[in-house]
């Protein structure tokens, strides 16, 4: 069993910590956090070892009667591998905390790529994260834009891709976060930092990002143009390709998923933890093929699309599953794909075909 620490108890790390505890081949060791606040009772609550930051506070828990295991120090000594799931910034800090333990660790998208030895995404660069000892699970978008861009250039070759990114101008619990009411150009320059981040993935491909913030805690929505090297004959063939991806979810027009909310409401109607998102969310209607170029739009939910890739960079970082078998477990164990939704896709297509 592989022994995992999860520093930083917010709205990454308590969804990490609930997908490393669904898994059969690990163990949480226990989670950290600053403050004795409502999300550090809820893991007192959920039966995790609760850790403070350091020995000052300590008290501040104890003063609420929340029991704390130890400190930061205590949890990345007794774990085989940590997930830094800090604010961005903080787990560059912490890395000479687990270089001192000579613990491994992932750190998230927030961190700047030279944190770690390899920028990861599951899907396309898997082994690359085999036996490192710091390793970067790359951001929501990042992670949404390379699952996407992965089997069509697999599958067609691209010359290049644009991407314009509606990105949610805040968490739900983010209250100081912001557009009120606005549509704000962030940044401004063009590319966003988005297009060379998804490079650290795929170092040569050609990709320009702009990158907007809008008055919405919901999910972020790309609106996509890839030229491709080789495009199919139509737009169908398309959409099966990018619906047999696992971690890709096909939205037919029949569902009335026309947006954002809609989308949360079906995954909580699904019975979703937290109404979460795992998938990117691509609306069929919206892949269209014009000459060599492709065009389509997806939803990204910006909290928990990473969940998975943590759970496979940490099997990649102990080498003990390929990444197929990897995928498949993380898949099964966290429920990933909407079978009622992908059932009445295939008997619509099947119905189709028989017409």
């Amino acid at each position: 069993m592989l022994r995992v620490g999860i520093n930083g108890y917010g709205t990454i790390g308590k969804r990490v910590a609930d997908a490393v505890r669904a898994q059969p081949d690990m163990d949480v060791c226990g989670v950290a956090k600053v403050s004795p606040d409502y999300v550090a009772v809820g893991a007192v609550e959920a039966g995790y070892d609760l850790y403070a930051v350091d020995d000052e506070r300590i008290d501040e828990f104890r003063a609420i009667d929340i029991d704390v295991a130890g400190t930061v120090d205590d949890l990345v000594e007794q774990s085989d591998v940590v997930i830094d799931a800090t604010p961005s910034g903080v787990g560059a800090q912490n890395r000479p905390l687990y270089e001192r333990h000579d613990t491994p660790a992932i750190f998230q998208g927030g961190e700047d790529a030279t944190v770690a030895e390899v920028s990861f995404n599951a899907r396309v660069n898997y082994d690359e994260a085999t036996n490192a000892d710091y390793v970067r699970v790359v951001s929501c978008n990042t992670t949404g834009l390379s699952r996407l861009v992965a089997p069509l250039e697999d599958a067609y070759g691209i010359e290049k891709v644009r991407a314009t990114l509606i990105r949610r101008g805040g968490d739900p619990n983010q209250t100081g976060r912001g557009p009120i009411n606005d549509t704000v150009p962030n940044p401004v320059s063009i590319p966003s930092h988005h297009g060379p981040d998804v490079q650290t993935i795929f170092p040569n491909l050609d990709i320009d990002t702009i990158g907007l913030k809008v008055p919405t805690t919901m999910m972020h929505v790309h609106a996509i143009n890839v030229t491709l090297e080789n495009p199919p004959e139509d737009d169908e063939d398309v959409r099966e390709l990018l619906g047999s991806e696992d971690r890709l979810v096909m939205i037919p027009d029949f569902a009335g998923l026309d947006g954002a909310g809609t989308l949360k409401d079906f995954a909580a109607d699904a019975g979703r933890p937290r109404a979460d998102i795992w998938e990117n969310c691509i609306w069929e209607e919206s892949v269209t093929i014009q000459g060599n170029d492709l065009y389509c739009m997806q939803a990204i939910h910006q909290e928990s699309d990473v969940v998975p890739e943590n759970i496979d960079a940490l099997r990649s970082l102990s080498g003990h599953l390929s990444g197929p078998e990897s995928r498949s477990l993380t898949n099964e164990t966290l429920g990933i794909g909407f079978s009622r939704l992908n059932g009445r896709v295939t008997k619509r297509l099947d119905t189709q075909t028989a017409d």
